[in-house]
């Protein structure tokens, strides 16, 4: 798998604070680097999941859409607005 690519990652939007309030998140690179660089909190359960499911999603030992799953548990967790697209 392209983890570069968004063929099997449906974006979805993240509403952030900051100087760039709405961060795009369409491939699981971008996921990734928004769960290591862009987080609010680091010790949250569903954080630790989604970073996991990240990892794994890039590897290809579950699909990628699993690992955008754990990144909306995460965002709410973390009191992160998604917009989602389906």
């Amino acid at each position: 798998m392209n983890w570069h690519t968004s063929a099997e990652f449906a974006p979805l939007m993240l509403l952030v604070s900051g100087s760039e309030k709405y961060k795009l998140v369409a491939t699981l690179f971008q996921a990734a680097e928004m769960l290591t660089a862009g987080w609010p909190i680091d010790d949250g359960e569903e954080y630790l999941i989604a970073l996991r499911a990240c990892r794994n999603a890039i590897h290809g030992e579950i699909p990628a859409q699993d690992a955008r799953a754990a990144l909306i548990r995460a965002a709410d967790e973390a009191g992160i607005p998604v917009i989602t697209v389906h």
